[in-house]
C-alpha cells in the first residue's frame, strides 16, 4: 500500500517524470515521518533559516570589508599582518568547533548570551540574543575569506593608471579610495558574497545542529536520521534553489557597480 502510495511501484522513468512534473507545480511530495507537505515544512521553517544566513552576512560583510580595506590601505603594515592573522585564523577554525568555543565562553562562563534555540517569536530582543553567536559562528570564516578577497581586488585596482592619474589631480588618498578604487574592487567581492549565500545555507546545517536552533539546516539533519528521503529531496532542491535565485540577484548588482556591464 504504501509503496502505491508514493508511486514505488511503477518504472523509476515513470517516478521521475511524475516527480518533475510535481515539482513544476510546486509539489515537493510528503514526509514520510510526518506525513505533512515537505514544501510546508520547509516554508514553516525557512524563517529561521534566513534570520541566521543575513545574520551571518551582516558579521561577514561588516567584517570583512572593512579589515580588507585597512590591509589595502596600510600595506605590509601591522595593521595589515594582523588583520591578515585574523582573517586566516578565522578561516582555520571549523565552525562547530568555533561554535562549541563560543557557547564554553559567552553562555557557560560568562552566562551573557542563551545556548540554544531561537528565541520567543514575539520578542524582538529575544530573536537577536539568540542570533548572536550562530550568526558569528557562521559568518566567521565567511568574514575571513571576504577580508582577504576585498584586499587583493583593492590592490590590484590601486595600480591602475586612473588611479595614479586621480591622485596626480592632487585628490586625497581617502577620495580616491572610497570614491574610485573601491567601487570597482567591490566587484569581485560582490561575486564572492552571493556565492557565500549558497555555502551559508550549507553551513546552517552544522550551526543549527549545534546551537539546537530551527531551520532548515536541522530539518535536513532530522530527515537524514529518520531516513526520511522525501523530506531530503525536497530541502536539497529548496537550498539548490535558492542558490541559484541568489546568484541571479547578484548578477543584477553587477549593473549598479559597473555602468558599462548595464548597457
Amino acid at each position: 500500500m504504501l509503496r502505491k502510495q508514493y508511486g514505488l511501484d511503477q518504472p523509476i522513468l515513470a517516478q521521475y517524470i511524475k516527480y518533475v512534473a510535481n515539482l513544476a507545480k510546486g509539489n515537493f511530495g510528503w514526509s514520510f515521518a510526518t506525513g505533512r507537505s515537505t514544501l510546508q515544512e520547509i516554508l514553516r521553517l525557512f524563517p529561521y533559516t534566513v534570520q541566521l544566513v543575513v545574520g551571518a552576512m551582516l558579521v561577514s560583510v561588516g567584517m570583512g570589508i572593512p579589515i580588507g580595506i585597512v590591509s589595502a590601505a596600510q600595506r605590509n603594515s601591522i595593521s595589515d599582518k594582523a588583520g591578515m592573522v585574523l582573517a586566516l585564523t578565522f578561516l582555520s577554525v571549523p565552525g562547530f568547533c568555533l561554535g562549541l568555543l563560543l557557547l564554553l565562553l559567552f553562555s557557560v562562563k560568562l552566562g551573557w548570551l542563551p545556548m540554544i534555540g531561537a528565541g520567543d517569536p514575539g520578542n524582538v530582543f529575544s530573536t537577536l540574543r539568540h542570533l548572536v553567536l550562530p550568526a558569528f559562528t557562521l559568518g566567521g570564516s565567511e568574514a575571513a575569506f571576504i577580508a582577504r578577497m576585498t584586499r587583493s581586488a583593492l590592490l590590484e585596482v590601486i595600480a591602475q593608471d586612473y588611479i595614479r592619474t586621480a591622485r596626480a589631480k592632487g585628490l586625497s588618498n581617502r577620495s580616491v579610495l572610497y570614491k574610485h578604487a573601491l567601487k570597482n574592487a567591490l566587484i569581485p567581492v560582490v561575486t564572492i558574497v552571493g556565492l557565500n549565500m549558497g555555502r551559508l545555507l550549507a553551513g546552517s546545517v552544522v550551526v543549527e545542529t549545534v546551537f539546537s536552533r530551527p531551520g532548515i539546516g536541522k530539518l535536513l539533519i532530522d530527515s537524514i536520521t529518520a531516513r526520511d528521503y522525501m523530506q531530503i529531496q525536497a530541502t536539497v532542491i529548496f537550498i539548490a534553489f535558492c542558490f541559484v535565485a541568489t546568484n541571479l540577484v547578484v548578477d543584477l548588482i553587477y549593473a549598479f557597480l559597473d555602468p558599462r556591464i548595464r548597457y
